[in-house]
């Protein structure tokens, strides 16, 4: 078999890949043997291997101990529409942004008051070691973990007030934008940065994915005349979601 110029692991794997991706080796499928893809592809007993890791870290196929390796089923990608904040009443972020794709999710949540470390402290304007409160938040779409966040609010700005904990009081869930203007703070900017990575095994563990799996991270600041009020970071499984963002043009 003839390749271009690629490694040869990356071009078996790319091989595999395409029947993968093409149906020719359909989900739950069992991947062939080591010894099948040395003898089909004429490589080592290493690149053979090489080319399994690199289908197992992108997330296509999965190790079942004492059976094999097969291909795994290939969700197909739901979406978390993202609109920055809207001023509704009576509504968390979280149910605003799910209204229109029409999902009803549910949320776990904890908070605790904790010092700000360089990069949080960076994005919320405040000095390394200033107190914020820090909330926790597994999301889930119809049970299935869909989503995590970790938001920071400077204790400076809301300790000591009826929404310094996020998810408890009067205003409770009812989002930063709600209880911000409950203490007279205007929130009128959000901004949000769009990265990928491979998720951290704790995050994993939590969503349901397996090592190697890329997660989507956002990371959310709201602004109130220009000051950071809260910052969040929000991770998604990238293979089971994408972020759709509905923009408004002025």
């Amino acid at each position: 078999m003839t390749f271009g110029e690629q490694p040869a692991y990356l071009r078996v794997a790319g091989d595999l890949r395409k029947k993968i991706v093409d149906g020719r080796l359909p989900p739950h499928t069992r991947l062939p043997s080591q010894a099948r893809i040395r003898e089909e592809y004429g490589v080592s007993d290493t690149v053979a291997l090489e080319a399994r890791k690199v289908l197992m870290a992108e997330g296509l196929v999965e190790g079942r101990s004492g059976s094999g390796t097969y291909v795994r089923e290939r969700p197909v990608p739901r979406r978390v529409a993202r609109s920055g904040f809207r001023p509704e009443r009576g509504a968390t972020p979280f149910r605003q942004e799910q209204a229109d794709v029409g999902v009803r999710g549910t949320w776990e949540s904890s908070s605790e008051q904790t010092d700000a470390g360089a990069a949080v402290a960076g994005r919320l304007g405040i000095e390394p070691g200033d107190r914020v409160m820090r909330t926790k938040y597994l999301f889930r779409e119809a049970g299935e973990p869909m989503m995590l966040s970790t938001s920071w609010e400077p204790l400076a700005l809301t300790g000591r007030t009826p929404v310094m904990l996020p998810e408890e009081g009067p205003l409770g869930g009812m989002g930063v934008v709600e209880r911000m203007r409950a203490i007279d703070v205007i929130v009128d900017n959000v901004t949000e940065e769009v990265g990928a990575r491979p998720g951290l095994a704790e995050e994993l563990v939590l969503l349901g994915g397996v090592p190697g799996h890329v997660v989507l991270v956002i990371q959310r600041t709201y602004f109130a005349s220009g000051r950071p009020v809260e910052t969040a970071d929000v991770v998604i499984p990238a293979d089971r979601y994408r972020a759709a963002y509905h923009l408004p043009v002025k």
